[in-house]
């Protein structure tokens, strides 16, 4: 460790490539927590199912891409709109039913469907390590002492015109509207004549289609199995905490901040820690965020 720790100095260019690596893995894990955080911050359910919905998105792009022999990367709508009415159909079927209650009914509620959705995938898509080949090559630069993997800077362009639409689709169309206003405050919301139940639906389903595009990037960037999921629910969730519910720039800062942290832990302690990493760095969040509260509350006392 002390020596990788080292080689960070001696080598610039070995620094310089893993925070590269690290800024393009994370947009696509703040294109998730955003699923995440709009979902928190309109139906104030924490959706434990997120990263399962990111996985089975990236299944949906192996699935096409290998039936029709188109490349995954046009694939990447068509997860999109599947996820959509995957996650309206659980809404109706379960979330709708948990909405209203205690939140941590909602977390064991989704917390279920994760299990089931591992089960299912495992037994529709087995549980061995996949991945979709996109036959993209890396650009090098100094002697190939940084290189830059096409798919990584492709993915980032679709986070950054995702992003754009989801800003402008909230801010500027009529559900959109009535997304923010339920947020705001669901019971007024619902005086002014909106349809409270079917935001909701929308929402969740919206959260759905963001998970299915991650995943399509995901499982073209690294690799994809059934019970991967919990560790994109875990970064997902560090993030909204991190950056707050409802901020958009927030989640992007946070999430290339993460991906980061990440990239520089894998290269310093080993890859085969980088998960453990993520949980460790929850901890330290959580406890960090709760001393603050804890200081805050006795600030106004």
């Amino acid at each position: 460790m002390i020596d990788n720790f080292l080689l960070l100095f001696q080598a610039p260019t070995v620094a310089v490539q893993t925070l590269i690596d690290g800024i393009l893995i994370g947009a696509i894990l703040a294109l998730a927590a955003y699923g995440m955080a709009l979902v928190w911050g309109v139906m104030n359910i924490i959706n434990i199912v997120q990263g399962e919905l990111v996985i089975l998105g990236g299944y949906i792009t192996l699935t096409l891409a290998n039936m029709t022999g188109i490349h995954p990367l046009w694939t990447v709508p068509i997860a999109a709109v599947v996820m959509y009415f995957i996650g309206y159909g659980i809404y109706k079927i379960v979330i709708h039913r948990v909405v209203d209650e205690d939140m941590f009914i909602s977390i064991l509620a989704t917390f279920g469907i994760s299990i089931i959705l591992q089960q299912l995938m495992d037994q529709v898509f087995g549980a061995d390590i996949q991945s979709a080949d996109t036959g993209f090559d890396s650009w090098g630069y100094l002697d190939d002492a940084i290189t830059l993997s096409q798919i990584h800077v492709i993915s980032l362009v679709i986070v950054i015109v995702l992003a754009t639409f989801l800003v402008l689709y909230l801010k500027r169309s009529k559900m959109g509207r009535a997304i923010r206003a339920t947020a705001q405050d669901a019971r007024a919301a619902r005086i002014m004549g909106v349809d409270t139940d079917h935001v909701y639906a929308t929402t969740y389903a919206l959260n759905a289609a963001i998970c299915g595009a991650a995943g399509s990037l995901v499982v073209m960037t690294w690799i994809i199995h059934p019970f991967l999921g919990l560790a994109y629910t875990v970064r997902s969730f560090l993030i909204v905490i991190v950056a707050g519910l409802g901020n958009m720039v927030g989640v992007i800062i946070a999430g290339l901040g993460l991906g980061a942290a990440e990239q520089y832990a894998s290269f310093l302690i080993g890859i085969e820690f980088r998960v453990a990493f993520v949980f460790l760095l929850m901890v330290v969040i959580l406890i960090w965020r709760n001393i603050l509260l804890s200081k805050e509350r006795r600030y106004l006392k």
